[in-house]
């Protein structure tokens, strides 16, 4: 797969349709037990909003740079005017939301502490609406499929279509040759028959076939009884840990392992799989193609706290595809630790010429990386590493120097820099971890008094023996 298709993904013009929420996070700390119950005490922090639901799928396609309509059901309360301020920040989104003095707009409220959950308060009515607001929602979908390059029907079961309204939404979508993804929750996978692909988890696809999802076999016989049963073109059942599983009418199984991430929040995954499936098929990538990159997209989102998205770039570093990515100038790497650190991963660095890169090099990096979380990479530009080693060094110019460090699976950014020593570099990223080899024992490690005043850590990493730069270049140079 081309790393030429995430660049797809900004022309995608997709219709979403279904419950919108309003994703409420309250956040504080514990310090205490009540007295009046064994239950923690939440000393409030803030509180902060995200679009949920069918509104979270929507955010996730503007992320990428694509466009939405979005058509959904809120009430005439405080609530709804949130979501439509939040909506109003997103130049590419249309809204088509029906209002209903009759009922709330859903609210879905997290207590959180860090990264833990206390508590879920869901405000909302889940009873069918009526049908003269289902008669309003389902036209307003029926009149922007032709403006779409793709249809989704985000169901959260909260009232807003029933049975028949998305039947008529789906109907719609396939009678303009429109792929239509749905994200279900109804109680019966008939409701869906019609649709391109149906993204139910393990416990949807239990409910709809009453087979226990647990491997690959099972997966497989789960999707081809769905298939034999609802008139539907493919299946795709999410496996959590496990990955997906991906079965087209009449073709073979695809299985997609899970990227392997540290797990912080799972809220919205479901929603960020839809929104890079439907960005994709906009863009008339193939439904593999498509299933791989929503794989990649959920293994990145769920490394986010709370309703999260996620962007082109980090897209391109989860699939490898441009390695050359990993080489940033100092502003970026300072703003991407950042983001590290508050996402609690404990961030590493270290530096040098990189000239021939040899194993002691690839062991070296693999000891710095085990011990953290992710590896910063500080390069020696030409000038530098000429003032460092002398007249004839670098043997490699620094932007060779410099992807041939990128495509190493150890480390996650490169930075190259001028100055004789990396303490400037150093001072600007902020690094919990700060690694050098063991042959600066007894010497002074620039920039190790700074990370230790920060309360980092300095480490001298072991030496692989009988490996070195200058040997090599005095060998090739007949010096040795």
């Amino acid at each position: 797969m081309d790393a030429n298709v995430i660049d797809a993904l900004a022309a995608a013009e997709v219709l979403v349709v279904g419950d919108v929420l309003l994703d409420r996070f309250v956040e504080g700390k514990v310090t205490r037990i009540s007295r009046e119950a064994p239950v923690p005490v939440l000393k409030y922090g803030a509180t902060r909003a995200h679009l949920g639901g069918a509104s979270n799928v929507a955010a996730n396609i503007l992320a990428y740079g694509g466009a939405v309509t979005l058509v959904g059901l809120t009430g005439a309360d405080a609530a709804a005017d949130e979501l439509a301020q939040l909506c109003g920040a997103f130049p590419r989104l249309t809204t088509r939301l029906v209002a209903d003095a009759s009922r709330p707009t859903t609210v879905k409220t997290r207590y959180v502490v860090g990264w833990q959950q206390l508590l879920c308060v869901d405000s909302d009515d889940t009873r069918p609406v009526r049908p003269a607001v289902r008669d309003q929602l389902v036209k307003a979908a029926e009149a922007a499929v032709a403006a779409s390059g793709a249809v989704v029907l985000s169901d959260y079961a909260r009232g807003a279509f029933d049975a028949a309204s998305i039947a008529a939404v789906i109907a719609a979508g396939r009678a303009a040759a429109k792929p239509v993804i749905v994200d279900p929750r109804h109680a019966s996978a008939q409701a869906y028959a019609g649709a391109t692909v149906v993204t139910p988890n393990r416990d949807e696809m239990f409910v709809f076939t009453g087979i226990g999802v647990d491997d690959d076999a099972s997966a497989v016989a789960a999707c081809t009884r769905m298939l034999e049963a609802v008139a539907v073109d493919a299946v795709l059942v999410t496996r959590g840990a496990d990955g997906m599983t991906l079965l087209e009418r009449g073709g073979e199984p695809l299985h997609v392992r899970a990227e392997t991430h540290r797990v912080f929040d799972v809220t919205g995954a479901g929603d960020t799989v839809t929104a890079t499936l439907a960005a994709a098929l906009s863009g008339g990538i193939p439904l593999a193609d498509a299933v791989r990159l929503a794989n990649v997209a959920a293994g990145i989102v769920v490394a986010k706290p709370g309703t999260a998205t996620v962007t082109p770039h980090e897209l391109r570093h989860g699939l490898g595809a441009a390695m050359g990515d990993r080489v940033v100038d100092r502003e970026t790497a300072v703003a991407q630790v950042a983001l590290w650190q508050r996402l609690g991963l404990k961030v590493g660095f270290t530096n040098g010429v990189f000239d021939l890169v040899h194993r002691g090099h690839l062991y070296s990096l693999e000891q710095a990386s085990r011990r953290g979380d992710r590896l910063v990479v500080g390069l020696n530009a030409d000038g530098s590493a000429r003032r460092l080693k002398g007249s004839g060094r670098p043997v490699q110019d620094q932007a060779t120097r410099a992807a041939v460090l990128a495509a190493i699976r150890f480390v996650d950014l490169v930075v190259v820099f001028d100055d004789d020593t990396p303490e400037g570099l150093i001072r600007a990223l902020k690094p919990d971890l700060l690694f050098k080899g063991a042959d600066y024992a007894g010497s002074e490690v620039p920039g190790a008094a700074f990370v230790a005043a920060n309360g980092g850590t300095v480490a001298l990493l072991p030496l692989l023996e009988g490996y070195s730069t200058t040997g090599t270049v005095k060998r090739v140079r007949g010096e040795d």
